[in-house]
């Protein structure tokens, strides 16, 4: 059945406000408490965690997606795609676990903080035993959604039952673990809707490997210079900097999710349009994905910018007071990631051209690795944040290149001076909000008000066709309500 692209849209935002509203709820109360000591030790297990979790997964979470898309019509094709994938999964996870325990005992680092580590790396067997790639191939997002959102409220409630003390540091990473991760055994058990369980005859793993060859060098890639920074100024500076810095890449996290949702949902359906020769209507999506993010990415990282200073103090405290340099430079990432995650991952994979993703990812991480070396040991956090923002950027540089033609033809159908026009006016106004003497919460509440009340008000007397499709949409529904009630 044929899944609402609308519905899938709206299910995965609200994933995406739930995992953005999780942590706005927990981040202030923890960080107080754990300070930048105990949230940098978290961050850090975190972050070498994801390497192994890397290896275990082997670009499976995506290349799953394109795979089971193509054959989600037929069961019997489906059942064994999965199969075979979560049987190399599994094997995968077996061979990292080894390996885990083995750094566990010999990297001191690792283990003065063994508990820690242990309860993070729970990670990897949930990410194995989740097969998400599955649902998002089958456009399940009603209920990745629901899932997701009760063990969300249920850690919510245990963060306030169980952290109280900055000793808890493994408590709040074992929660965060299951906010996150623990529903995906829902997944694993629930499966059975979808594919047959029984082993099936005759596996070829063989036609996987290659390219789930070029994903997981893809993963790799991105999973270097995205948790880069925070091992480097582990080993480099101190769990303290680490802190700050993830105070600071906190919010940047938040606004990404909720800008990245759209592609998100794209990619199965992309996968599907080309493979029954639908170009028109792959393009059409795509350039409506673009759209999206430049309206909704742009007046994001002005407004975030001007306001670093109030949204580290509301989130974090006036401990975290370094992270402010960090945020304002890491928040240009926001709108070249989502627009790299509509290019890279709903343009090029579906496309077939992967190996595109692939170098310009590792463009990123080489760049990413060069700058922390060079800036780390005397910028600290700030020469992360630096790290990770040209990082992005030659990643966005690399891949406008490789799709010149098709991101040209769309990139001149959108107004993007209509968003630039709206974005600046917003902030002259929002500043003065900034200048006035109000309470931090007083203050952003206002000056969100009034950034994106005069953002959208501007963008509709530029007349610019996303923001008057939502618009004509939302009156639409209104008067058709309303003419059903009379």
């Amino acid at each position: 059945m044929k899944k609402s692209l609308k519905v899938n849209f709206i299910m995965n935002a609200v994933l995406s406000m739930s995992s953005m509203i999780f942590p706005l709820i927990t981040f202030p109360y923890t960080s107080r408490i754990l300070l930048p000591v105990g949230t940098g030790k978290v961050t850090f297990a975190t972050s070498v965690v994801s390497y192994f979790a890397m290896f275990a997964g082997l670009g499976i979470p995506t290349y799953g997606i394109r795979a089971c898309a193509k054959v989600r019509d037929d069961k019997e094709k489906l059942t064994r795609t999965a199969q075979e994938l979560l049987i190399i999964n599994l094997v995968m996870t077996v061979l990292v676990y080894a390996v885990f325990v083995l750094s566990l005992i010999l990297v001191p680092r690792m283990w003065r903080e063994k508990g820690l580590f242990i309860v993070i790396s729970t990670t990897i067997l949930f990410g194995t035993l989740g097969i998400e790639w599955l649902y998002k191939a089958l456009e399940e997002y009603t209920y990745i959604t629901v899932r997701s959102i009760i063990f969300k409220i249920i850690a919510l409630v245990a963060m306030f039952l169980f952290v109280h003390k900055q000793s808890d540091y493994v408590v709040y990473g074992g929660i965060s673990i299951f906010a996150a991760s623990a529903s995906n055994l829902l997944n694993f058990f629930n499966a059975h809707r979808y594919i047959s369980m029984k082993p099936c005859d005759g596996y070829d793993f063989k036609q996987h490997f290659k390219p789930i060859g070029v994903f997981f060098a893809m993963t790799c890639s991105i999973t270097v210079y995205t948790n880069l920074d925070n091992v480097m100024l582990g080993f480099m500076k101190s769990d303290e900097d680490v802190g700050y810095y993830n105070a600071a890449v906190k919010v940047k996290g938040i606004l990404v999710s909720v800008i990245t949702s759209l592609g998100t949902v794209l990619l199965p359906r992309a996968s599907y349009f080309l493979e029954h020769d639908m170009k028109e209507e792959f393009y059409r999506v795509s350039k409506k994905a673009l759209n999206f993010v430049i309206v909704a990415a742009i007046p994001l990282m002005v407004y975030f910018t001007i306001f670093a200073r109030e949204s580290i103090l509301l989130l974090s405290g006036k401990d975290f007071m370094a992270a402010i340099p960090p945020m304002k430079i890491i928040m240009p990432t926001i709108f070249f990631i989502g627009l790299t995650n509509i290019m890279g991952m709903q343009m090029l994979v579906p496309t077939g051209r992967e190996k595109q993703v692939l170098y310009s990812v590792v463009l990123g991480a080489v760049v990413d690795l060069i700058v922390n070396f060079a800036l780390i040991p005397t910028m600290s956090s700030s020469g992360a944040a630096v790290g990770t923002l040209l990082a992005e950027l030659a990643v966005l540089i690399y891949q406008c290149v490789a799709l010149r033609d098709e991101v040209g033809q769309m990139f001149r159908k959108i107004k993007v001076w209509a968003v630039v026009i709206s974005a600046a006016v917003a902030a002259v106004a929002s500043y003065f909000v900034k200048l006035a003497e109000f309470g931090v919460f007083i203050k952003l509440l206002i000056s969100a008000i009034v950034f994106f009340g005069i953002y959208g008000f501007v963008l509709l007397i530029l007349r610019e066709p996303l923001a008057k499709e939502i618009l004509e949409q939302v009156t639409g529904r209104i008067f058709k309500n309303k003419k059903h009630k009379m």
